[in-house]
């Protein structure tokens, strides 16, 4: 009896390993084909594209999708000219022998042109508390607020920027790592950094409204607004858009150059459709078009650093303000001893 329970066993095994192989996958059937195996491209580039029959598998239809929107195909062919860039996925859906089936391809659609060289005009220098790790910085009628960094001594703080004189302050818990601030309708968000948390607060009397968590991005870097939207970004590629209601991400930019994918995008400023962000880790800020992510211009304000004060906690720069009544940008550094007031001005090459 022994012999017979192992041997029904091993034929119940190899019966059921036996139907799990007559399975196949769509995958194994059907590959999307691109010309010349290219898997990067340009915005407004063409794309050639076919389905790889592996088994010549009778097929009843096949359309395409990128990123969820159909795919008008012209001799095989269509063109990338979607607003956003970044990452996307091509989907074929397969109607074969009466089953219908999935295959994708995943592809990086980069901006067309390099990014413009720009420079900048200091116009003045202001005072600025050099024990102040700025991580954010925001205008709004006509007085600074900037949020500081590090357990301990993260805060938010309103400013007069011409004396550099600390308004108002309030810490946050020792726990906390403060991050980016911007503010709408008469209200401060501001983001901690691996904390998964951001605070809302009153314009008038810092009061603590409410908070929220984040969601997809898990991190919290740099924040601005457009009047309208929160944009959000977490050391990734992505630049998050958050109802400024609910908090909840409503989608992401990708910062693209027409080389490469690029992330460490860092403290924000939304101007006129652009958004003007520093590089983690760099003393450089780009331009980014907040409508397709293409990062159209790059500043390099490395020599600012040698006008401040030299001490053993100076760090980059980081802290980028737009003051609409003056049209001008206001930058500084973590622990930097200046805020200067500059123009910034496409570069003559």
């Amino acid at each position: 009896m022994k012999t017979v329970f192992i041997s029904t066993l091993t034929f119940t095994f190899l019966l059921f390993a036996s139907c799990g192989s007559s399975n196949t996958n769509t995958s194994d059937l059907f590959e999307i084909q691109l010309k010349d195996a290219k898997t990067e491209f340009q915005q407004n580039d063409k794309v050639t594209i076919t389905l790889k029959n592996k088994k010549n598998t009778t097929i009843d239809s096949i359309s395409y999708v990128i990123d969820g929107n159909p795919i008008d195909l012209k001799d095989n062919s269509f063109t990338l000219d979607m607003t956003k860039l970044g990452a996307k996925t091509i989907k074929a859906t397969i109607n074969y022998d009466g089953k219908n089936g999935e295959v994708t391809k995943d592809i990086r659609v980069l901006a067309k042109n390099a990014p413009e060289v720009y420079t900048y005009e200091i116009i003045n220098e202001f005072p600025h508390d050099i024990n102040a790790f700025t991580q954010g910085l925001e205008f709004y009628k006509d007085t600074l607020y900037e949020s500081t960094g590090k357990k301990g001594m993260s805060s938010l703080r309103k400013i007069d920027f011409r004396t550099g004189k600390v308004l108002k302050q309030i810490n946050l818990e020792d726990t906390y790592f403060g991050e980016g601030i911007t503010i709408l309708n008469d209200k401060i968000y501001m983001l901690t950094w691996q904390s998964g948390i951001g605070f809302i607060y009153d314009i008038e009397d810092f009061k603590k409204i409410s908070s929220f968590k984040y969601g997809e991005s898990k991190e919290g870097w740099g924040l601005s607004n457009d009047g309208k939207n929160l944009y959000k970004s977490d050391g990734s590629e992505k630049i998050w858009l958050l109802n400024p209601e609910t908090l909840t991400e409503q989608g992401h930019l990708e910062t693209v150059t027409n080389k490469s994918i690029f992330n460490k995008t860092n403290e924000l400023e939304y101007v006129n459709g652009l958004i003007y962000a520093n590089v983690w880790q760099k003393d450089g800020m780009m331009i980014i078009d907040a409508e397709s992510g293409a990062i159209i211009g790059v500043i390099n304000f490395g020599s600012l650093k040698n006008k401040v004060t030299k001490h053993e906690n100076l760090d980059v720069l980081n802290g980028v303000a737009y003051h609409q009544g003056r049209g001008t940008f206001f930058v500084t550094g973590k622990n930097w001893d200046k805020l200067f007031e500059v123009k910034i001005l496409k570069k003559d090459l």
